[in-house]
C-alpha cells in the first residue's frame, strides 16, 4: 500500500480508537474486518499506530497542537509504526519540518505528564506504592509487552516445546518464575504452528500462570474457576490436576465461554465443566456450596495491570468505575467463598494495580470471614519451589510475603494481585 494510503487508513483507525466507546481490540478488530484487502504488515503498522497513539496520548496531543491538518492526522504521524523515510513519503513539506520538530524534543525538557502519560487520578496510588519506581514503572507501561506462553505439560515439557518453536524459527526464553512459561519477543502467526494447533502451547502471561500456580489444585478435587472468562487460567489448573477430578468453569458471559471450547479441544482436558450462570449467586452455584477443594476468583476488575497489553484502559476507567467496581468484587468473592469446604482454599485475584481493587477487598473480606483464615503466598509459592519467591510478593513489615504483588518494571509480567485464604474446618 501506498503510505500516503496507509497513513490515511490510521487516521482513520485513530479517529475510532480515540472514541473510547469500546475496547481498543475490538475496534481494531472491526476495522479489518471492514478492510479485507489489508496484508499482514499493513495491519501490524495500523494496530500499532492506533496503540501508541493510545499510550502516548497526551505527548502527542500537546505536540500536535503546533502541526496542520486533523487532530486525528497529527496524532497518526506522531505514532506511525514505519521507519521515518517510509513515512515522509506521505508527508507535506510543513508536516516533515513539524515532525522533525517534535522528534527533536529532548525528552528531560518534557513535562511530567508527557513523560509518564498517565491519567493524573492513576499517578497518586501508583507513586504512594512504588515510591522512586514510579518513573521506571510508568516506562514500562508504555512499552509494548512481550509474548507469553504456557507449555501444556499434559502434552509436552517445556525444553521439547521450546525446541519445536525453534524448529519454526521462533526464539522463545523460559520465564523466570512459571515452570510451565516461555517468552517470545515478536508476534509470529502462532495459529499456522504445529505447537499451537494440537494443544501444546497457549497464549497466556507469566502473571496469569503464576495464580494457577497459586491455587495449587491436585489430582482428583473439585475445583472451581469462578471467573472463568476464555479460560487460560482454567485450562492451566485443568493441566495441574493432571485432567482428573472435576473442574467448573463459571462465568456470567456465555459469549465469553464460548471462546474456551477451541482451547478445551486443543488441550487435551476432559475434566472441565463450563457454567454459565445468570450472576454470583445463581443456583447452580448454591447447589455446590461446602463442596470444593479449591477455588480461583479472577474478579472483574478495572484492568490497569494490563496498560502495556490495552493502553485505552487508563483513558476509558475513571474513579468512579473502581468505587463501583469494588462493591462487585467484595459480593463475588464472598459468593464464591461459600463453595469452599473445610479446610479448602480460595485464591482472590486481579489484574490491578490499585490497592482499592486488592488489598482493601482482601481485608473487607477477611473481616467478615473468621471461618477463613489468610494465608502468606510467599510461603505457597516457596513450597512449590518457585524462584525468588519473596519477590513476587509483598514486603510490608506487618505482613511480609502476605500477598501476591507483580509488577511489569519488577517482573516483567502484567501487573497482577492475589491473596490466599484456607476456610477452617
Amino acid at each position: 500500500m501506498h503510505p500516503k494510503a496507509l497513513l490515511d487508513a490510521a487516521t482513520e483507525l485513530v479517529r475510532r480508537v480515540l472514541l473510547l466507546d469500546h475496547p481498543a481490540d475490538t475496534v481494531v478488530s472491526r476495522f479489518f474486518r471492514e478492510h479485507r484487502a489489508l496484508g499482514p504488515r499493513e495491519r501490524a503498522t495500523l494496530a500499532e499506530t492506533a496503540y501508541a497513539v493510545l499510550r502516548r496520548k497526551p505527548l502527542y496531543e500537546h505536540l500536535a497542537r503546533a502541526g496542520s491538518g486533523s487532530r486525528e492526522r497529527r496524532l497518526a504521524i506522531l505514532g506511525f509504526h514505519a521507519p521515518r523515510d517510509f513515512l515522509k513519503q506521505a508527508l507535506s513539506e510543513p508536516e516533515k519540518a513539524w515532525l522533525d520538530a517534535c522528534d527533536a524534543v529532548p525528552p528531560a525538557e518534557l513535562a511530567p505528564e508527557y513523560r509518564h502519560n498517565l491519567p493524573g487520578w492513576l499517578v497518586a496510588p501508583l507513586r504512594a506504592q512504588v515510591g522512586d519506581e514510579f518513573d521506571t514503572l510508568a516506562a514500562a507501561l508504555l512499552e509494548p509487552a512481550p509474548l507469553d506462553l504456557r507449555v501444556n505439560t499434559l502434552k509436552e515439557k517445556r525444553a521439547a516445546a521450546q525446541a519445536d518453536l525453534a524448529q519454526a524459527a521462533i526464539k522463545a526464553i523460559e520465564t523466570p518464575y512459571s515452570p510451565w512459561g516461555l517468552r517470545i519477543d515478536g508476534k509470529p502467526a502462532l495459529q499456522k504452528l504445529d505447537a499451537f494447533t494440537r494443544g501444546a502451547v497457549e497464549v497466556q502471561d507469566e502473571g496469569s500462570q503464576l495464580l494457577a500456580l497459586l491455587l495449587d489444585a491436585r489430582r482428583g478435587e473439585m475445583v472451581a474457576d469462578f471467573c472463568a472468562g476464555a479460560g487460560g487460567k482454567t485450562l492451566a489448573i485443568g493441566a495441574t490436576m493432571r485432567n482428573t477430578g472435576r473442574l467448573y468453569a463459571f462465568d456470567v458471559s456465555a459469549h465469553r465461554l464460548d471462546a474456551l471450547k477451541p482451547r478445551l479441544a486443543r488441550s487435551g482436558l476432559s475434566n472441565v465443566h463450563p457454567v454459565a450462570i445468570a450472576h454470583e449467586r445463581d443456583e447452580r452455584v448454591k447447589r455446590l456450596k461446602g463442596k470444593m477443594d479449591r477455588v480461583l476468583v479472577d474478579a472483574p476488575c478495572s484492568g490497569l495491570g494490563t496498560l502495556r497489553r490495552n493502553p485505552d484502559l487508563k483513558w476509558r476507567q475513571q474513579p468512579k468505575d473502581v468505587a463501583e467496581l469494588q462493591a462487585r468484587q467484595l459480593a463475588i468473592l464472598t459468593s464464591a467463598a461459600r463453595l469452599v469446604k473445610p479446610g479448602g482454599r480460595l485464591v482472590y485475584a486481579t489484574c490491578s494495580v490499585l490497592p482499592d481493587e486488592n488489598e482493601a477487598i482482601a481485608a473487607a473480606f477477611g473481616a467478615e470471614h473468621a471461618d477463613f483464615e489468610p494465608l502468606n503466598v510467599a510461603e505457597l509459592l516457596q513450597a512449590l519451589k518457585l524462584p525468588d519467591a519473596a519477590a513476587l510478593c509483598t514486603t510490608d513489615a506487618a505482613q511480609p510475603g502476605q500477598y501476591l504483588r507483580l509488577w511489569p518494571h519488577r517482573h516483567g509480567t502484567d501487573g497482577f494481585f492475589a491473596a490466599a485464604w484456607q476456610r477452617k474446618g
